[in-house]
């Protein structure tokens, strides 16, 4: 054979492999033995990936897997997925009805829901041996024994195969074991000592059709083999708005037999499922009646029932009621002649109940057992294990919480607990305090409450035993334990309890509920004491803190007057007599409970010398103390200070600075900005201006704010009528050593600190650091003293002229010639800020 007739079987041969198609193993031999190259080239050409194409080795004879439905991919509740319309009968219904049932799902519809990826019919179905062969069918038989051979023998239209050096054998309407048969006594009446064994391949294929409500309606391609069951498979399924139980099947357009599919579903039952002949069509007429189940049974859905379908029999197709289910109570909504929705209920332990016929819209709902109706207490909050626990009669605290180790979580407050008891005839609630750790190591006390039927134990975060074990070494799971602390907190635990004793409150019955505040661990709003005692309400609240006045407290209390109005009084207590509960204040509704502070209680104001002091440190002052007073406490000052130089800084000072540069700093990036949009309106020395400017904006950003507070301390020191400076809680005193040098700062050519040189004057020291920079303004050229005041030689009197001596300590400031520049705020914020900043290096730099 040459590669011109083998090439062109195999062109044919490769678009057919792709649509999944059996091909022959002779095909294949004849493709294997081209070159590489070729079958690469015809791979490419066609499309056919060859480590996917079966073309070496030992030819498996097995069908080949297709895969002909692909999974439904998610609408996100839309379309056939969701819930069909109509599925609910007619009438108005309310937001909360409707919601509730579009929770439910028609039952069944996910059995065949995919979509059909191919044509290609399915062919991996056992064959039978009852199966009737026809043409297309492909019988395989193999020889062995004298002979060893593989014969691949197709029925002909006519009905035969052609047999090897036998001819035409018959076989069309003659079933599989039939032909077996016929084929096996036929090799060994032919060949002697040769046996047979005869199987099918190929099936042939035939077109059905799958209409109405299917997933996907059209003609397929099927197995002779097919059943109803398998047609809808490869359809996609049926849509929701399709019937389950009456699936038709016909035959010539007569009605031949219908599937319930539900029998498969739920029995499993496939008696029903006929199998499918050439031209066959599979009918899905629309959904009939519907009716819901919800609540307490295994499958909740809508599901199809027919005209008599009782009550009992939809909670059967929902696969029954499951052990918590209260069958006393079933409702049923239904929708009424006059087309409103109404409720009725029913008893599934009465027959006649049972039996009860459901309509199409109905929606059943099975009621649920309580999870506990009685003999219980709960414990809730900060407790090891939390829940229901039964009761007996004459049970107490100790009987529950044992341990306060083991049973109470580590962060628990272990001296109060709160017990919620509810009357059972009135269903009012009231709280009692519990003394939780006398209960515990007391057992029996009077602390040792008797529990009551349905109580709940209350138990609460400890705030301090939360800090400690976040600040702890072992704390790694700091966010769950911040969030447990928050949701056993007094606030989280009684937030519905104090709901509810606002709620159930009246004319007559008055809510019970205080608020205390002031100095206790836990201020807020708590349920009354039973008690009413002052001692109990700060008990709640989690006790008094150190800072808590014993002398004087205030009790708020509002009363209704002869004309009806409300007022409130102010009751002034004895908070030492409260504690020991010899009080004979009782607390009532809405009372608002102050517990006062010590006055200044655990204020601390420090001041810190530092420097040429003989006993330097920080200092703790009194009220209306003054500077000096805490100098002379500190021994006075050394024999090298030099107090005409010291630096008084205080914190509000500092501050106040650090909000001015931060202000000044925003108002020069704005104006900065402006100019630089301004285009030229510099000149040509506008980048250079810029970059100056640029360059002060960094200054002041370095810039760190002094606080500095200008003070004479010699004159502090003399006490010479001085006005005394009281000082504040932060304030600082710096005292120098006695210096020896003068600093120019600023424009100037080399900015340095020179030694103090008797006689010379600020032109001097000008000109030691190299004189004045074409930036210069030599007219606005000032002194920083060395005790932070500020003089200007071309205004004051004191210099007279620049020709003025300076004293060791001095800072001459050289500033920038704004005039030089565009008369914009820009530069005089600039000028400010760069004169705050001359402040604050010169004081510094002294030092």
């Amino acid at each position: 054979m040459n590669l011109k007739s083998l090439i062109l079987p195999l062109a044919l041969l490769l678009p057919m492999a792709v649509n999944a198609q059996s091909i022959t193993p002779a095909q294949i031999e004849q493709f294997k033995s081209l070159p590489q190259a070729q079958q690469e080239a015809l791979a490419r050409q066609y499309g056919i990936d060859l480590n996917n194409f079966s073309i070496s080795g030992p030819q498996d004879q097995r069908p080949r897997r297709v895969d002909v439905v692909s999974p439904l991919r998610d609408t996100g509740g839309q379309g056939d997925g969701g819930v069909a319309r109509g599925e609910q009968g007619q009438g108005p219904v309310s937001a909360g009805d409707k919601q509730a049932r579009d929770e439910l799902t028609p039952f069944g519809y996910d059995l065949f829901a995919g979509e059909p990826s191919t044509f290609a019919p399915v062919t991996e179905i056992p064959v039978p041996s009852e199966y009737t062969l026809g043409p297309g069918d492909v019988l395989r038989v193999q020889l062995w024994g004298n002979q060893n051979k593989q014969l691949e023998l197709p029925v002909s239209r006519d009905g035969t195969i052609d047999f090897p050096e036998r001819g035409p054998v018959s076989v069309a309407g003659q079933s599989f074991q039939q032909v077996r048969d016929q084929l096996t006594d036929l090799v060994s009446e032919q060949y002697i000592g040769v046996k047979a064994a005869v199987s099918l391949g190929e099936l042939r294929s035939m077109r059905v059709f799958i209409l109405g409500e299917a997933r996907t309606q059209g003609s397929y391609s099927v197995s002779s083999l097919s059943t109803i069951t398998n047609a809808l498979y490869v359809s996609g399924g049926i849509k929701t708005t399709g019937s389950l139980r009456n699936v038709q099947h016909k035959r010539d357009g007569k009605l031949i037999g219908t599937l319930d599919l539900y029998d498969l579903l739920l029995r499993g039952d496939t008696s029903e499922d006929a199998r499918l002949q050439a031209g066959d069509v599979v009918f899905i007429p629309p959904v009939g009646p519907r009716a819901g189940i919800s609540g307490e049974v295994y499958r909740p859905a809508l599901y199809e029932i027919g005209s008599r379908t009782s009550l009992q029999e939809l909670v059967r197709l929902a696969g029954g009621l499951t052990p918590q289910a209260y069958p006393q109570i079933t409702r049923i909504e239904r929708t009424n002649e006059d087309y409103l929705r109404i409720i009725a209920e029913a008893d599934l332990t009465r027959a006649s109940d049972r039996n009860a016929r459901v309509q199409s819209g109905d929606r059943v709902t099975v009621a649920s057992i309580a999870d506990v109706t009685g003999q219980y207490i709960e414990i809730k909050g900060a407790a090891t294990r939390t829940g229901k626990y039964a009761w007996v009669p004459g049970m107490r605290v100790s009987s529950v919480i044992r341990n306060l180790d083991a049973d109470l979580l580590s962060f628990a407050d272990t001296n109060y607990a709160a017990i919620l008891r509810t009357d059972p005839e009135t269903h009012r609630i009231s709280v009692l305090n519990l003394e939780l750790k006398a209960a515990v190591t007391r057992p029996g006390s009077p602390e040792d409450l008797i529990l009551q039927e349905k109580d709940q134990l209350l138990f609460f975060t400890n705030a301090g035993k939360v800090s400690f074990e976040l600040s702890g070494p072992k704390a790694t799971k700091h966010d769950e334990l911040k969030e447990k602390a928050r949701q056993f907190s007094r606030e989280a635990l009684f937030e519905p309890v104090i709901k509810r004793l606002k709620a159930q409150a009246g004319p007559y019955s008055p809510q019970q509920t205080m608020r205390i505040s002031g100095p206790v661990r836990y201020p807020g709003e708590y349920p009354l004491p039973a008690t009413g005692t002052l001692k109990d309400a700060i008990f709640v609240a989690g006790g008094l803190t150190d800072s808590a006045s014993l002398y004087s407290a205030e009790l708020a209390r509002r009363y209704t007057d002869a004309n009806g109005v409300q007022q409130t009084r102010i009751i002034e207590l004895n908070l030492t007599d409260a504690m020991a509960g010899t009080s004979d204040i009782r607390l009532q509704s809405r009372d608002r409970l102050l517990i006062k502070s010590i006055p200044s209680f655990g204020t601390t104001r420090t001041v810190t010398l530092e420097g040429e002091v003989r006993y330097p440190g920080e200092y703790t002052f009194r009220e209306g103390e003054t500077l000096g007073d805490v100098i002379r406490r500190a021994g006075g000052l050394t024999d090298n200070a030099f107090p005409r130089g010291a630096v008084f800084t205080r914190k509000k000072l500092r501050e106040l600075e650090a909000r001015r540069l931060r202000e000044a700093e925003e108002r020069l990036k704005g104006d900065l900005l402006g100019v630089q949009l301004e285009g030229n309106s510099f000149g040509g020395q506008q980048e250079e201006q810029i970059d100056q400017a640029r360059g002060l904006l960094e200054d002041v950003q370095s810039s760190r704010p002094v606080g500095r507070m200008v003070i004479d301390l010699p004159a502090v020191l003399a006490d010479s009528g001085y006005q005394p400076i009281r000082l504040q809680d932060g304030d600082q005193l710096t005292v120098p050593a006695i210096p020896q040098a003068v600093s120019v700062f600023g424009e100037v050519q080399f900015p340095t600190s020179h030694l103090h040189s008797p006689g010379l004057t600020v032109d001097d020291y000008l000109e030691r650091s190299g004189g004045p920079t074409r930036q210069a303004d030599e007219d606005r050229i000032y002194v920083v003293k060395a005790d932070g005041s500020v003089m200007l030689p071309e205004q004051s009197a004191w210099f007279g002229s620049r020709s003025q001596q300076l004293q060791p300590g001095d800072t001459i400031i050289v500033p920038i010639d704004v005039d030089r520049l565009n008369q914009l705020e820009l530069w005089s914020n600039v000028s400010q800020i760069v004169y705050q900043m001359a402040l604050g290096a010169a004081a510094v730099g002294n030092l």
